[in-house]
């Protein structure tokens, strides 16, 4: 199975976070990748409330995730958009959608865990006054194994990634979006601990660099194998990594190390 994982620099300019999700998509199919996966709010990031509900849709009417679908369709790939702001009357849903290889959407996962934080170098997130939280795990079955969906800081809630570990995964998508300033000290340390801890593969395409006049994100996309290796790795700018990694490896590790109850 080879999977490939986008990082993007999407800012507040629709079209142009669009043509980047297209590009870089097509260039994974072309690498032959298995299942390809792009970042968190991969369709926007916006501070601004009145910009992301102008530019946010209703799930069957959004222009990126038709496209998505439509190339799924034609080369017969499973895509999952790590996430997109979709319109639920009056308030936002941070999705990550799932479209499997004829072109429809298999399963969608809407974030639970808000980023409502103050953090010290004086930036603030209120995540839930624009976005509504999700309440249920998500996970889909794959031709390789099973996959378990989370969004960015969900990775900071280690008992979401144990009751998902619980449904026999070997695979866990973490699209995000992560501040620099948290990046720099927490980032790879999680998602190497979530990878340990349950023996999965971590997917974490991620966003980078100056996104808005007020955000900026750290980048380091990576893939991490169920030992807690990381096999692949883009530290900062717009581009794809890929890994070839060996799906039954989940499973042979909880036989040798009993640690799942």
């Amino acid at each position: 199975m080879k999977i490939a994982c986008i990082q993007l620099s999407s800012g507040e300019n629709y079209q142009n976070n669009f043509k980047d999700i297209v590009k870089y998509v097509n260039q994974a199919i072309k690498n032959k990748s298995d299942l390809i996966i792009t970042p968190e709010t991969s369709s926007l990031m916006s501070s601004s409330r009145e910009t992301l509900f102008k530019y946010s849709f209703e799930m069957n009417k959004d222009p990126i995730l038709k496209k998505i679908r439509e190339v799924s369709k034609k080369y017969k790939k499973w895509i999952l958009l790590g996430s997109i702001c979709v319109k639920v009357k009056n308030k936002l849903r941070n999705r990550s959608i799932l479209v499997g290889p004829n072109g429809k959407i298999v399963k969608y996962y809407d974030k639970i865990n808000m980023f409502d934080v103050k953090i010290p170098n004086k930036e603030q997130h209120k995540e839930s006054k624009t976005f509504k939280a999700g309440n249920k795990l998500v996970t889909a079955k794959l031709p390789w194994g099973k996959i378990g969906f989370t969004i960015c800081f969900d990775l900071r809630f280690p008992e979401l990634y144990r009751n998902l570990s619980k449904k026999k995964l070997s695979f866990i998508a973490v699209p995000s979006a992560f501040t620099k300033f948290t990046g720099q000290k927490h980032w790879l340390t999680l998602l190497r601990a979530r990878a340990i801890e349950n023996f999965c593969y971590i997917f974490a395409p991620a966003q980078t660099g100056k996104n808005t006049p007020k955000r900026e994100t750290f980048g380091h996309t990576a893939i991490i194998s169920p030992d807690g290796k990381i096999l692949a790795l883009k530290k900062t700018g717009k581009g794809v990594i890929y890994s070839k990694i060996n799906p039954k490896l989940s499973m042979d590790l909880r036989k040798i190390i009993p640690s799942l109850i």
